[in-house]
């Protein structure tokens, strides 16, 4: 598999993930898609959209830092950014929990794709990349660190059932992104 490829694949889970699974019970992945996605609940903004501009920061800090990283991860950030917000539409009915594991499984797996193959969504994982790179931290656990402190941010404008829901997402996707990335 190619890094086209990849992004594309990775782009297209998060899209399924947090449209299908995570939206429809007003969960959050955590990250920069995470604070996009509070963005959205709250305000009712496009959350891909937002997810890219919040990203653009982290994607200036990887031009000067890395330009293979780079060039993946603004791949990644545009592709992801379009994956959301195109399938919006999609809504699956499942309970709370179903949800909560399964979207954070999917998304999780999209990201460690993304990141096996030197590109991210160019949110905390773009950050996680380079913090995993200078320390024994393991990729998963710094990406699962970054966004249960998002979706603590989360807590007043979703609630107590959405934030322990969210966080079992979050761990999910952190334990999947780390499996993916590491290698089966």
């Amino acid at each position: 598999m190619g890094r086209i490829t990849a992004v594309v694949i990775g782009s297209m889970l998060l899209g399924i993930g947090i449209n299908g699974f995570l939206v429809p019970h007003h969960l959050i992945d955590g990250g920069i898609i995470g604070l996009a996605l509070i963005l959205h609940y709250y305000f009712d903004l496009q959350a891909g959209l937002w997810s890219a501009l919040l990203s653009v920061p982290l994607i200036l800090f990887a031009w000067i830092k890395d330009r293979p990283q780079f060039h993946g991860s603004v791949y990644g950030m545009i592709m992801t950014a379009i994956f959301i917000d195109i399938l919006a539409p999609i809504r699956f009915s499942l309970p709370i929990w179903a949800s909560a594991i399964l979207g954070g499984a999917i998304c999780g797996i999209g990201v460690g794709l993304m990141l096996r193959y030197k590109t991210s969504t160019g949110g905390t994982d773009l950050i996680a990349y380079f913090i995993a790179k200078v320390t024994p931290l393991s990729i998963g656990l710094i990406i699962a660190l970054m966004d249960l402190f998002i979706v603590l941010l989360g807590y007043q404008t979703l609630g107590l059932q959405s934030i322990v829901f969210s966080s079992i997402t979050i761990l999910t996707a952190g334990v999947l992104a780390n499996i993916c990335y590491e290698g089966f």
